[in-house]
């Protein structure tokens, strides 16, 4: 199918969804930059670097932390070989 080809119908839906993705996305951004506000603002106060409370945040979100345990263990391992 020509990518010219869509009828006002076809081209109202591509119009809605551009629209709505745009605002969903700008939504998702404005969320992360205050995210990012609150984590240094914590991290501030509490004395913790602020890229150690955000890998935390996704470790937690991925529930990743038996991945991250083993990624871990093996790159103590290849220091270790280094040394």
């Amino acid at each position: 199918m020509a990518i010219s080809n869509f009828s006002s119908d076809d081209q109202a839906k591509i119009k809605a969804v551009i629209s709505s993705g745009t605002n969903v996305k700008q939504e998702v951004k404005d969320l992360n930059e205050g995210l990012r506000d609150t984590v240094k603002a914590v991290g501030d106060e509490l004395n913790i670097k602020p890229a150690v409370l955000m890998k935390a945040i996704n470790v937690a979100f991925k529930d990743s932390m038996s991945v991250e345990r083993e990624d871990f263990e093996d790159l103590e391992v290849l220091l270790d070989i280094a040394r």
